[in-house]
């Protein structure tokens, strides 16, 4: 296995540039891209075209019953064993590289989950029985004992229940009965075993990759999800720390109120945390999570930030989210737990949307940056607009898109309205050429006085709808695309570098 002993570098930005790409749309022959070498082939990628950052989605695990989504997962601490690298097995020994020949002919442009899935469990059940513990691999339990054997418990439960979710498990399994666990711990101790070996490969690989960022000086931001899923790890193991009834169930749910966008809001349908159990507890379960999530990156945004002052709490079994309420977190107790816990906290505010002056103070006072998008800035009144350049600020994470938006170009052709056109031609002083768009809003997020500028990889290749990674509240389609290797050409990386240069981001 990598044992490379080595502590990764920490190192400061000031003016910066960087490229979101999730680890799944990077290229390679095995469906989906992974933490191996075309992970830190791509690290080098970076540096050698003056990047300080590569952004990332959630790491996790993810469901095709819940659309693939990194935002969905049974687990707020597990990787994704998706992401364990081929070729990282066979540099460890525990496969050979003739059992690779085996590889099914997968898409080169978009993931295939159940093929993907088919493949890996397959490859890594082999390299499972060639696999013996050590004092590293035992030192990793220790470290991840917080919730790994919880997690590996519930999986291995789970695939021996059918799939079933844990409120609808027997009452000793879903109360969690001590003997019924030892018992069950021990009946499937082959699948937890192999469930601890695929975390421990996925680790492995996150710290590696860790130490090569270092190495090459760029800084690897990672993404939280606020909420967790009903149905996971984290809520079986620790139900008092959510708020559910005396069945186990949710008394509310999470979501958003109704608002410009959508008439009857968003039901996200995610269990609300039980705030004053976790003040008494000290936030302990919050703290384990982001001090977690900081082992494996330098920077973690934090979706839907404003849910750690105030959340919208909609009734359990409502079908939309109009009847919902706010009710608030107790923010200075949690905030002062984290100043104490993590003294230097790095974190990025995901603010966007309708955000109050309790939510700007609270990011204000922690240091933490928000985030403006470009393609948000030319829908309203530019003057005032959060998003537009002229008003943004230094302590900011500027994009020219996010996960949920179209490309700069699919916007332009098929999102935006005329009147958004028209705002784009009166901001830049004439009418731009439809292929001029992904240039022209990448150099204006660049040239902004936001300290760090984050880029989609599409946008860099002028890439339209067909490159989109999700498309908010549709059921499929999503977290599929990849890019190819032949795009990672010398002059996109010159390209890159001049921008970066130009702007002052190198």
């Amino acid at each position: 296995m990598y044992n490379k002993k080595k502590k990764t570098e920490v190192f400061f930005l000031a003016r910066s540039c960087g490229i979101l790409l999730p680890v799944s749309s990077l290229p390679g022959r095995w469906g989906i891209g992974d933490l191996g070498p075309g992970a830190r082939s791509f690290v080098d990628f970076l540096s050698r075209s003056g990047q300080k950052t590569w952004q990332t989605l959630p790491l996790s695990e993810t469901d095709g019953a819940l659309g693939n989504s990194p935002y969905s997962s049974s687990s707020a601490f597990a990787g994704n064993p998706l992401f364990i690298s081929p070729d990282d097995l066979v540099e460890s020994g525990l496969i050979n590289s003739a059992e690779t020949a085996e590889t099914p002919p997968f898409p080169r442009k978009r993931v295939e989950y159940p093929a993907v899935r088919a493949f890996k469990a397959k490859l890594l059940a082999r390299a499972f029985t060639r696999f013996s513990p050590s004092p590293e691999y035992e030192s990793f339990l220790k470290r991840h004992e917080y919730w790994i054997f919880d997690h590996a418990l519930f999986s291995a439960l789970k695939q021996r229940l059918g799939g079933l979710p844990w409120n609808e498990w027997p009452d000793e399994l879903k109360l969690r009965d001590e003997k019924t666990m030892q018992k069950a711990a021990l009946e499937l101790r082959e699948s937890v075993n192999f469930l601890l070996f695929q975390q421990y490969l996925f680790f492995t690989a996150m710290q590696r990759l860790r130490i090569v960022c270092a190495e090459k000086r760029v800084e690897l931001l990672g993404d939280l999800p606020i909420y967790v899923n009903y149905d996971s790890a984290d809520v079986w193991a620790h139900p008092g720390l959510f708020h559910l009834d005396e069945n186990l169930l949710p008394v509310e749910v999470a979501g958003v109120p109704p608002d410009y966008f959508s008439k009857t809001g968003q039901l996200w349908g995610n269990p609300l945390y039980d705030w004053e159990a976790l003040r008494k507890d000290g936030f302990s379960w919050w703290i384990e999570r982001l001090t977690h999530s900081l082992s494996m990156f330098d920077l973690v945004r934090i979706d839907h930030f404003r849910g750690l002052l105030a959340y919208w709490a909609v009734p359990f079994g409502d079908k939309t989210a109009e009847n919902g309420v706010w009710r608030k977190v107790p923010s200075e107790d949690f905030f002062k737990a984290l100043r104490k816990n993590i003294p230097a906290p790095s974190f990025l505010a995901e603010n966007l949307g309708v955000i109050t002056p309790d939510v700007t103070e609270a990011m204000d006072r922690m240091g933490f940056p928000g985030m403006a998008v470009i393609l948000f800035a030319f829908g309203g009144g530019m003057k005032d607009n959060p998003h537009i350049p002229h008003n943004y600020i230094a302590n900011l994470a500027a994009y020219s898109g996010t996960h949920d938006n179209n490309t700069a170009l699919g916007w332009f052709r098929d999102d935006a309205t005329d009147e958004e056109r028209r705002s784009l031609a009166r901001y830049l002083g004439r009418t731009p050429d439809e292929k001029e768009i992904p240039d022209i809003l990448v150099r204006m997020v660049l040239s902004s006085v936001a300290q760090r500028a984050i880029i989609p990889l599409q946008d860099y290749l002028g890439l339209g709808s067909e490159a989109r990674m999700n498309t908010p509240a549709t059921p499929s389609g999503n977290w599929e695309w990849r890019a190819e290797a032949f795009c990672f050409t010398e002059e996109l990386l010159h390209r890159i570098q001049r921008l970066s240069e130009i702007y002052g981001r190198n």
